[in-house]
């Protein structure tokens, strides 16, 4: 297994005009459970060992705030700091002792791009953590809008150490573990968030998960299937603020003798969009969803809150 100084993808901050709905919809509906309070802002954490996978700030429009990962040693939050400028990135904070209710230390930077990166050392873990069906587990991963997706994924490879699993055509796949990815490029034309995907226990847990979904009001924009790069199952929703989320289970195991493959492998067949066959098209309102949000300013009132 490769020697990667980001050993998983954590959690994420959104930025919600309306946090009491926001607190409902992903403790009610999607599942989570309120951990910690910090001020204004709720900790919402999943079945696993995570602190917490979805901190929710009040904001003046719905953006993300941050995305977060856990590194395997302090000393690589200095290398992480000390590259991200020279590569055209931005430090946001130094590394710091964390205030917040997950502790440890913290190192904030921006990249190139604009999206707001948090890394992790020495935070709360649960050790008595336990799956439970149909209700998300961690964070599998985050899929990331890139207006220059070359670019972007060198700064991910070559900055924070990440591998590219595989290419298709209209994404690039990267894994900081053995899961197949933890972070999906998405080339898009624009910069900001495609979507946030977390992860179930197994295949039923993504069916009974999205039948709660629907129950509550929620259609599936897209799936249940089975995608090509990662092999994973999916299904697709939008929040009461237009962050597309996915449930997702199944992801591929690989280590370092697995073979990377390129867009002519990825190909489906005419009126194909996953392994299956059984996908429908992908609706309008999720493509345009997955356009929508950005990420919050490191400078702005808001993001300063955060």
């Amino acid at each position: 297994m490769g020697d990667f100084p980001i050993t998983a993808i954590r959690s994420v901050e959104f930025g919600v005009p309306d946090l009491a709905r926001a607190e409902a919809f992903y403790k009610e509906t999607w599942g989570l459970r309120v951990c910690a309070r910090y001020g204004e802002v709720v900790y919402l954490r999943a079945t696993g060992s995570d602190h917490h996978v979805l901190a929710l700030h009040p904001h003046s429009s719905a953006e993300v705030l941050s995305v977060s990962f856990r590194v395997k040693s302090e000393e690589c939050l200095g290398r992480i700091a000390e590259a991200v400028g020279q590569a055209g990135g931005r430090l946001i904070a130094p590394t710091l002792s964390n205030p917040e209710p997950d502790g440890g230390v913290v190192l904030k930077i921006a990249t190139p791009e604009g999206f707001i990166l948090r890394f992790h050392h020495g935070d709360a873990i649960y050790h008595d953590w336990k799956e439970q069906a149909s209700m998300p587990l961690r964070i599998s991963h985050v899929n990331l809008n890139c207006n220059n997706i070359e670019a972007t994924s060198r700064f991910f490879q070559d900055v924070l150490g990440f591998a590219l699993t595989d290419r298709s055509r209209a994404m690039a796949f990267l894994r900081c573990n053995s899961d197949h990815h933890a972070v999906v490029l998405a080339d898009s034309g624009v910069d900001g968030l495609n979507h946030i995907a977390f992860m179930m226990p197994e295949w039923e847990s993504v069916m009974r998960g999205s039948g709660r979904i629907i129950d509550a009001g929620f259609p599936i924009g897209w799936g249940v299937g089975r995608h090509g790069p990662g092999n994973n199952i999916f299904a697709y929703f939008i929040d009461p603020f237009g962050f597309v989320i996915e449930f997702t289970a199944e992801v591929l195991q690989v280590d370092d003798g697995y073979v990377s493959h390129g867009p002519e492998y990825w190909v489906w067949p005419r009126g194909r969009t996953d392994h299956w066959g059984i996908a429908p098209p992908k609706t309008e309102n999720v493509k345009k969803a997955q356009l929508a949000i950005r990420f919050a300013s490191p400078i702005s009132k808001d993001a300063a809150q955060g």
